[in-house]
């Protein structure tokens, strides 16, 4: 389907509540499934999400020989169920997704669970998805992997270590990625009563030594999701000054990485106040203070591209790096962006892990934005919509993380008109 989403004027006084984050509710997913003793609130209600429940309610229920597990285009869901499967004793799961899936890397992730013992093989394709994997007990505690990859690696570790005989000593090689989202992980586990210590580039997490019955049930509530907020950030600094908005729900204290929206907004004239029960409004309290943006996102990736979108559509230039990690999500997002930005009349160049976007006075209205199976790329451009008519090519696939984005702009005054995709 596309959205043909019409130039807009936002309404105000509008409050939105948004999702579970999908980080958040992956992780603590799998760790449910480990210690049935968590009960998890305003969970994600995302695809990837979804996928990771399905596959772990499966492996609960059925009884087969061997399991077939299809996570479609859920990266998030392939790292962690790796792991977690390559410790059920006696279960054997071949884990595949979609096409573009079986094109993400995950040789890393296998290596090092190997090194503990694991016996994971490839079903196709050495290095790539989909595997087959026998799950054991894992008896070795010590393993090591490059610092630089996705940090979904890295999680995917340290979520099954506490359930390890002996926990997992991680040795980071390099310069770490996305130090966040590994912190979030951390930060989980140390919720539910795990051990762990992060010095320089070495992590420790101790085995879970005496975790609670059943019948004594410990309540985690999902904080929503930042890189969703992100959207609403960009909306609001292509708005007028007194355009505002309010969200929920969020924390001050939040564990996502993706929470320093609110330093890198305010450069766009964006203010963010946190209410009392856990709202947020996000108000645009003066044009942007910078002609050009800057901004190192290693520690927040996800949230690049509405970025580079919202300094197009604010005629600023802008400076994005330590974007390596974009090359192998749903798609090259580095490559996707250059490519709808340019239709656009954008002049944006990009290499392997920086975007440098020209400053422009004039966006082409009515442009069909690809987006290339990528729910980031068709939420990250739909706020144009505030500056130009714009059509969003397979809109649907904002399901992946945020399913009611469509219908959240809406009753903000941003609707548009689904019509089939022409083939």
């Amino acid at each position: 389907m596309t959205n043909h989403l019409l130039h807009s004027t936002l309404i105000p006084g509008k409050e939105i509540a948004i999702t579970g984050s999908k980080s958040e509710t992956n992780r603590l997913l799998l760790l449910q499934a480990l210690y049935p003793f968590l009960h998890l609130e305003n969970t994600s209600n995302s695809d990837d999400s979804d996928v990771m429940m399905q596959a772990l309610q499966k492996l609960r229920v059925e009884n087969q020989d061997e399991l077939v597990i299809d996570v479609h285009h859920a990266g998030t869901a392939m790292r962690f169920l790796t792991a977690f499967f390559a410790i059920q004793e006696g279960k054997k799961v071949l884990l595949t997704g979609s096409s573009r899936m079986k094109e993400r890397p995950i040789q890393i992730l296998v290596e090092a669970l190997q090194q503990l013992g694991a016996d994971i093989t490839y079903a196709e394709q050495n290095g790539f998805p989909p595997l087959k994997i026998s799950g054991k007990k894992v008896s070795q505690d010590k393993v090591s992997l490059p610092a630089h990859v996705s940090s979904q690696y890295i999680s995917a570790l340290l979520l099954i270590a506490p359930s390890l005989e002996r926990g997992i000593e991680l040795t980071l090689e390099g310069e770490i990625t996305s130090i966040p989202y590994i912190q979030m992980t951390l930060a989980l586990l140390q919720q539910i009563g795990v051990t762990s210590s992060f010095e320089g580039n070495q992590i420790r997490v101790y085995p879970m030594m005496a975790p609670p019955n059943e019948s004594a049930s410990m309540s985690i509530t999902v904080e929503s999701d930042w890189s969703s907020a992100s959207y609403w950030y960009s909306i609001i600094a292509l708005s007028d000054v007194g355009a505002e908005v309010t969200l929920s729900s969020y924390r001050p204290n939040s564990l996502q990485g993706d929470q320093v929206l609110i330093s890198l907004y305010e450069k766009l004239g964006v203010a963010t106040t946190f209410l009392p029960h856990f709202r947020l409004r996000l108000t645009k309290v003066s044009p942007p203070t910078t002609s050009h943006f800057e901004a190192h996102l290693i520690g927040a990736p996800d949230i690049a591209q509405t970025i580079a979108v919202t300094c197009l559509g604010l005629g600023i230039s802008c400076t994005l790096t330590g974007l390596h990690t974009l090359k192998i999500k749903e798609t090259d997002r580095l490559v996707a962006l250059q490519q709808e930005i340019s239709k656009l009349g954008g002049q944006i160049q990009t290499t392997a892990d920086t975007l440098h976007l020209e400053s422009s006075t004039h966006l082409i209205p009515n442009v069909a934005i690809a987006t290339y199976q990528d729910h980031r790329m068709a939420m990250a451009f739909a706020p144009l919509a505030l500056r130009v008519p714009i059509h969003i090519e397979n809109a649907e696939v904002v399901s992946k993380s945020y399913p009611t984005f469509w219908s959240d702009l809406a009753q903000v005054g941003i609707s548009g008109k689904m019509s089939e995709n022409k083939s």
